[in-house]
């Protein structure tokens, strides 16, 4: 934030400091462990008094020399240069915290060279104990030159009470000091024996070959115990909440770990086998072999260090954004682009959001990540992503991403670096508002003065929402139901239920409508009619109609045609997952669930989760949710999330603060759709979701308190990341569960009166009984949704494909868009006027809002 940046692009991500500090620890740590080779290998010669073997060490010393003066140094060097570069704030802090432990190790390394020259040219000039003497001068500071880096590097991983007291002891001597310097001190002396293996392989004679193989071997076997040991301790001394990050929260880390797990057997194995007398050609290609195998096995353990203090470069101290962590408050509220440095855009407008996005990436991204390039390419990560979801992505990626660190700037600077990701390196886009062309309907007939019988039918459900991809995966299956009741008129009405035949048949056919369900017998039930083998959805997204209209018809037993009527059944496939988790041609840009859509979630779920899901789906076998996560048609397996406490609790994280905004994220409520799902009366007055069913945090919480109490400890782990909106606490959201606990008019209109407040908060229905769509009139037999319709289109509805398809039957009964029989209309059924409410109180009243 205070530095100029180094524009990389395609050579960005790390890829500098993972090609020159991997290499440089290898040699480093060879710089240590070979000294002591050396000194213990020119002793055994002399003891042996086996000049060849004299000559061998002579020449090793040379080898040793040349690779660690020459390609140590200079990569040593490399890595200050590319740190300080990348990450010049930190570079910073750790120079000026231990500046006395940096010119101390600039003496021991100086010390370094000069015993190292002096070693490597007197062979053969001094008596053998001073210059054995010259070699444990030299290892002796490269040990001393290990010990001070270790503090400052393990500083960086546990800073211990540094960020308190910024004592310089603290730091150094931090937690991890001790374990880290046993650790790294067997790991030098087990390298240094690698090394020695691929000059001990190419000895001439025999005998002596064999015999510095089996030395240089039982540096692989004798350190190798204590080097196991020292990796445990170096383990158990993590704060438990890093070791959790290390060891449970970073999938990205499971390679490295297993390259470690792998790599550790085979250099003992190694080390047994070359301790018997092998083929010179044999020895000499496993030597070689087992040289780069633990040049990947270091790099295996730096990549598990380096990932440990993610999200900092200094852990709780400096995120690797450079950002410290005591300033992230202020960022976030005044703004990034307005407290930088080296920035042009201090405002971001219009004109200039591209660019602004492009500096907020400079600042926060481009020391980690490059731009078509083959380290952690932002690209190729951002891929499935529109604008808006990388935005949501963004907010929420320091969660389930603990790699990440919070995003650093205001809610429109994050807009800004989204849109610069998203628009102008991948070319994605949010869609369109669309325009929608309105359906003609044509109203079924009734006569009022002699039509004997009403067919009133509505869809129990406000939306069916559908998400299934054949084969791969089902998260909403295709779906749809019908109710309906007949009236027989007069001055006492009759709700007529036996010799009675209910038929439906879908009015304009529905492009994506599966063969053979066009038309159905709908089922006698108490009361009512019940058709739920309505199968709608999904298919091609751009002809897919979310407001199909069905023609519903009761005959008598001969046939004779009693009533007919129409009426919608909504049901969408506009679900947000294609913001996120990428689009597929069969979407045509619109949201919803695509095949590519779904293996991408499959992917996520894997490596969140460590299921084998995507697998599972490319081998033929489909993936349904609610095998696993309880929906209304199961229960969950194995004590998992029930479908709506899991995907709420996860996706919240991701839309915090963002009322009834978050809702249309993945539903299809969005006001720009080709759904508008919310269409009925209270929508027409300035009502959203947030009005009835609370915002989304508060939504989150109740289903995971609700599945808390049933003993799933995932609910909790998830409701410590989600703040309370509505009420004070977490300990005052009360736990809900889905699907049967729903906001229900009567909470609002109580005793079916005027409300005296448009927001409800945390009032749901006790059961599924008395639910909107369960409940009747004051006789127990009169539907609500009969004379009301559906919830999210009571009557008055203004559907947005034309004003008269959600009021179908009010046009066909009454000739107007209110409920059935209001505004005194009560001679529809009953074929009088009515001085008594006999169906609700308050129902003889005029309608308030029409």
């Amino acid at each position: 934030m205070n530095y100029p940046v180094w524009q990389l692009d395609s050579f960005g991500g790390g890829l500098w400091v993972i090609l020159i500090a991997v290499f440089h620890v290898y040699i480093s740590h060879f710089a240590v462990g070979g000294g002591l080779f050396l000194v213990l290998a020119e002793r055994k010669a002399e003891r042996e008094r086996n000049p060849a073997m004299l000559d061998y060490v002579r020449g090793h010393a040379k080898f040793f020399l040349l690779l660690t003066m020459v390609a140590g140094s200079i990569s040593g060097v490399g890595i200050w240069f590319i740190i300080s570069l990348l990450n010049p704030g930190a570079t910073s802090l750790l120079i000026h915290t231990f500046v006395f432990a940096w010119a101390m190790e600039w003496v021991f390394f100086l010390l370094e060279i000069v015993a190292l020259f002096l070693y490597a040219y007197t062979f053969g000039r001094m008596e053998g104990w001073r210059h054995r003497l010259l070699g444990w001068i030299y290892f002796g500071s490269a040990w001393m030159s290990l010990f001070l880096i270790n503090g400052i590097i393990d500083f960086m991983l546990t800073p211990g009470t540094w960020p308190q007291d910024r004592n310089f002891w603290s730091g150094f001597f931090n937690p991890s000091f001790w374990p880290s310097l046993a650790f790294r001190t067997f790991l030098c002396l087990i390298i240094a024996g690698l090394f020695g293996l691929v000059t001990a392989t190419w000895i001439k004679q025999a005998e002596v070959r064999n015999s510095m193989v089996r030395f240089c071997a039982r540096w692989l076997l004798l350190p190798f115990a204590l080097f196991v040991a020292s990796a445990w301790w170096y383990s158990l001394v993590l704060p438990p909440e890093l070791r959790e990050l290390v060891f449970q929260r970073m999938p990205g880390m499971e390679p490295f770990f297993m390259g470690m797990l792998i790599g550790s057997p085979i250099l003992v194995l190694a080390g047994l086998l070359l301790i018997f007398r092998l083929p010179a050609f044999f020895s000499r290609v496993l030597a070689l072999v087992l040289l780069v195998i633990g040049q990947l096995y270091i790099g295996c353990f730096e990549f598990i260090r380096e990932g440990g203090r993610r999200p900092y470069i200094i852990r709780d101290v400096m995120y690797s954004t450079s950002i410290l962590k005591k300033d992230m408050d202020r960022i976030q509220e005044q703004g990034l682009l307005t407290l930088a440095k080296w920035v042009k855009h201090r405002e971001i407008t219009p004109e200039n959001r591209m660019a602004a996005g492009r500096e907020l990436y400079n600042l926060l991204c481009l020391s980690c990540h490059a731009i078509d390039g083959p380290v952690r390419d932002i690209k190729k990560l951002a891929a499935p992503y529109t604008p808006s979801g990388l935005d949501a992505m963004i907010s929420g990626m320091h969660v389930f991403h603990p790699v990440m660190p919070p995003f650093a700037g205001t809610a429109q600077e994050r807009a800004a670096l989204a849109a610069y990701i998203a628009e102008e390196l991948n070319g994605r886009r949010d869609p369109e508002p669309l325009e929608l062309a309105e359906k003609e309907i044509e109203i079924s007939p009734f006569d009022p003065e002699n039509d004997p019988y009403l067919l009133l039918a509505w869809s129990p459900s406000g939306m069916r929402h559908v998400a299934e991809v054949k084969g791969v995966l089902s998260l909403l299956p295709p779906g749809g139901a019908l109710r309906a009741q007949i009236i027989k008129r007069g001055e006492m009405p009759e709700i007529i239920n036996q010799g009675v035949e209910v038929t439906w048949r879908l009015e304009q056919k529905q492009p994506a409508a599966p063969p053979g369900v066009l038309s159905g017998e709908m089922l006698a039930e108490g009361d009512h009619f019940v058709a739920d083998d309505v199968l709608l959805g999904p298919g091609n997204a751009e002809d897919f109609d979310p407001y199909p209209v069905f023609h519903l018809e009761a005959r008598d037993t001969a046939d004779t045609l009693l009533a007919a009527t129409k009426v919608v059944v909504p049901v969408s496939t506009e679900l947000g997952c294609s913001s996120c988790h990428g689009s597929s041609p069969e979407l045509g840009g619109r949201p919803g669930l695509g095949r590519e859509t779904a293996y991408n979630i499959l992917a996520v779920h894997d490596r969140l989760s460590r299921t084998s899901l995507l697998r599972q789906a490319r081998q033929g076998s489909m993936v349904q949710c609610r095998d696993c996560h309880a929906d209304t048609m199961g229960k969950a397996a194995g004590g998992q999330l029930n479908l709506s406490a899991a995907i709420h609790g996860f996706h919240v994280n991701y839309l915090k603060e963002q009322g009834a905004r978050s809702c249309g994220f993945c539903h299809p409520s969005s006001p720009i759709g080709s759904t508008r799902m919310l269409r009925d009366i209270h929508a027409a007055i300035g009502m959203d979701c947030t009005s009835c069913h609370g915002v989304l945090e508060d939504q989150a919480l109740g289903l995971l308190k609700q599945e808390q109490l049933a003993g799933k400890l995932r609910a909790q782990a998830l409701m410590q990341r989600i703040p309370p909106q509505a009420v004070a606490s977490v300990e005052a959201i009360k736990p809900r569960r889905p699907w049967v606990q729903q906001p229900d008019c009567l909470h609002c209109h109580v005793d079916y009166q005027a409300p005296d407040s448009d927001v409800l908060v945390q009032s749901w229905t006790s059961d599924a009984s008395s639910l909107y769509r369960n409940r009747t009139d004051d006789s127990g037999r009169l539907y609500c949704g009969a004379c009301h319709s559906s919830a999210h289109a009571v009557y008055p509805a203004d559907n947005p494909y034309g004003a008269e398809l959600d009021v179908l039957q009010p046009l066909q009964y009454q000739g107007n868009r209110l409920p059935i029989g209001s505004n005194r209309n009560c001679r529809i059924c009953h074929t009088v006027d009515m001085e008594d409410e006999m169906h609700h109180p308050n129902s003889l009243r005029d309608f308030r809002n029409e």
